[in-house]
């Protein structure tokens, strides 16, 4: 069954941005909820409240609400109207279909003086003799009741009838009360009943089906005594099967009355039933082995479970491998893992592998990886190991005055390999005592440079006495 929580709420506040305390409007219906509780803490300023359509009993922990305006608990368990007095801005409230069988109850929103619009229709009070006059004379500032205009004439006739109107729902008030004790006596007694059926339905030893269980846990050598209890426990379960069916067609046959009882009872079938199917899904749901994406011997597989298109360029300016894949534009980039290999690349996108083999080894160290914020898709540039170093080779024309045997020279020369000519004799090892000789040398003479005396034939040359004469 469900509770009132922190968790609840925010979730239902995603208008609010997941804020509680500055709520306004908070939508709760179909929560199964059974208990009204921390709203009138959490949330002092709401204005809206949806609670239909829940599991709620009894209307309490709303009085601090004093913002409120509209308060929907309609297709709930309530018999009471009480505990809305502290609701000042109330104007409407629906309990449409719930249990409210003391219609006296009513009197308590006298204090909600700004109340207009009430609706009580579904409920057992609504099929008492003088119901309608009755709220009427009693809430003088109502304007609606069950979606129905108060008009003057009605109201003054309603508060002359008053008196006698008051009598006689007192009257039924109190048989509807005496009916609802017995009903309540009587669900009591089923569900001890239940209780008392299920317990022997799981004592042991009633039917052979525990004994029968205990010989499938003995062990067994024999390949036949395992093959026959097989069937045996096939059986067992088609027979449980069945019993469940007969069990759920007999609960939705069998007459109730319509009663908050009756109503949590339904509510704990449908839930159990649930349980059960989400079990039996779990036992047939196979798990998916790993994919396998390296074989035995260690060869890479072309892999794409994602199921996402790609491209493979080999640039050969550059000396790349380019992969291009179509990652989906709005995914979250924390989702895509990259793992480059020399010889395959690896994507995990979402934990479904994308993996390829390259047509050539790599380099991943100095690979690269980048995604377009526009279209989203994905780059890995994956730089290859050999570095291919292409030489032009230049061809030399023929000159126009050399001659066809000098030019078969030429050609004969160049398909000759040369090679250098090594004195055999120097291979032998250095000695290495006399790198450093003991006497010392003489330092060299450097030879005087040729001094260019210019000669008086040159034209440019003058004779100039106070020069002095170049050394």
């Amino acid at each position: 069954m469900g509770r009132i929580t922190e968790d609840l709420i925010r979730r239902n506040a995603e208008h609010n941005d997941c804020i509680i305390f500055s709520l306004e409007e908070l939508s709760l219906h179909q929560q199964e909820i059974e208990r009204l509780e921390h709203i009138d803490k959490w949330c002092r300023d709401l204005k809206i409240l949806y609670l239909q359509n829940n599991l709620i009993g009894k209307i309490e922990n709303v009085s601090k609400l004093k913002k409120l305006e509209y308060l929907n608990l309609a297709l709930n368990n309530i018999e009471k109207i009480e505990n809305l007095e502290g609701c000042e801005g109330l104007t409407k409230l629906d309990l449409t279909v719930n249990f409210v069988g003391e219609l006296s109850s009513v009197q308590t929103l006298q204090h909600n003086i700004h109340l207009k619009e009430l609706f009580l229709m579904g409920n057992p009070c609504a099929d008492f003799d003088g119901y309608r006059p009755f709220v009427v004379a009693t809430l003088h500032q109502l304007k609606w009741l069950d979606g129905k205009e108060i008009e003057r004439s009605e109201r003054i006739q309603a508060l002359q009838n008053f008196p006698v109107i008051e009598r006689q729902i007192r009257e039924q008030e109190k048989a509807y009360c005496l009916q609802r004790a017995q009903e309540k006596e009587e669900a009591l007694r089923k569900m001890q009943e239940e209780h008392e059926n299920q317990a022997e339905k799981s004592h042991p030893g009633l039917d052979g089906s525990w004994f029968t269980d205990i010989a499938a846990t003995l062990p067994s050598s024999l390949d036949s005594k395992d093959h026959l209890q097989a069937p045996e426990m096939q059986e067992g379960n088609n027979k449980k099967k069945s019993d469940d069916c007969k069990d759920d067609l007999e609960f939705w046959n069998k007459p109730s009355l319509f009663t908050p009882e009756s109503r949590l009872e339904t509510l704990r079938h449908i839930e159990k039933q649930r349980k059960d199917q989400e079990k039996l899904s779990e036992k047939k749901k196979k798990v998916k082995p790993p994919r396998t994406l390296i074989t035995e011997e260690g060869n890479a597989l072309n892999v794409n479970e994602p199921k996402l298109d790609f491209s493979l360029k080999d640039d050969e300016k550059h000396n790349q491998i380019m992969l291009d894949l179509a990652v989906y534009r709005y995914m979250d980039t924390s989702l895509i893992d990259v793992d480059v290999q020399p010889t395959y690349v690896r994507v995990m996108i979402k934990g479904k592998p994308f993996q390829l083999v390259l047509p050539a080894e790599v380099r991943p160290d100095s690979s690269s990886v980048k995604r377009s914020q526009t279209t989203g898709h994905l780059l890995i540039c994956m730089p290859k190991v050999e570095e291919v170093i292409t030489v032009g080779h230049q061809t030399s024309k023929p000159l126009k005055g050399m001659s066809d045997s000098s030019m078969e020279q030429t050609n004969k020369r160049n398909k000759q390999v040369e090679r250098l000519e090594v004195d055999p004799s120097k291979h032998s090892f250095p000695d290495v005592a006399n790198i450093v000789q003991g006497g010392k040398h003489a330092p060299r003479r450097l030879r005087p440079e040729p001094t260019i005396i210019p000669s008086e034939e040159d034209p440019d040359f003058e004779d100039n006495p106070e020069v002095p004469p170049l050394i």
